[in-house]
């Protein structure tokens, strides 16, 4: 069997949120995906900016890999085909699959889900689990208070300053693109 090409695992909301740019960002991505040649690494659901990023992912041509608990078939599990798809008992094991099958991640924004998974994949980090890049998209600002809260717990000396440094924050998905290329060189 052949080593699937880098894979991104992009993390998202499962809702399109208020602000047009962050579906469009999504597009975006999607469609940088597949032009790369790229596989896309998500969440299995076409709702919300995650169904976006699928769905112009498959149109592009990227390989995609959705990873979904069974308590989530219902109401997030695609209704077309985006490609392979691992099924999960637990939204823990979803996780743990999703990063094991990724090159980097990347979070676009998202609600209580999206956060969860950034720091579950940012603590594996910060203990040394894994060393695989971890970009915040910050489409309008979306994650600028989320870079406050950790500035403010490292200043609150809950966390080494290194925390900061697992952490890359780009302005977009052009920027996004850029520093996967760079990093691939």
């Amino acid at each position: 069997m052949d080593r699937p090409p880098f894979s991104l695992c992009v993390y998202c909301g499962s809702r399109p949120g208020r602000n047009p740019a962050y579906t469009q960002a999504a597009e975006e991505l999607g469609k940088a995906i597949g032009s790369e040649g790229w596989r896309l690494v998500y969440g299995a659901g076409d709702v919300g900016i995650m169904g976006a990023v699928a769905e112009a992912a498959t149109q592009a041509g990227a390989r995609t890999l959705g990873v979904i608990p069974t308590h989530l078939l219902q109401t997030e599990a695609p209704h077309g085909s985006f490609g392979d798809r691992v099924i999960t008992e637990t939204m823990h094991e979803r996780k743990k699959v999703m990063l094991m099958n990724a090159d980097a991640v990347a979070v676009l924004p998202g609600g209580a889900g999206s956060l969860d998974e950034f720091f579950e994949v940012l603590t594996w980090a910060q203990l040394g689990l894994h060393t695989k890049p971890i970009y915040l998209v910050d489409i309008d600002g979306y994650w600028s208070p989320l870079n406050a809260l950790i500035d403010h717990i490292v200043t609150e000396n809950f966390a080494d300053a290194s925390l900061k440094d697992l952490v890359q924050t780009v302005p977009n998905v052009a920027a996004l693109v850029r520093d996967l290329r760079a990093a691939r060189s």
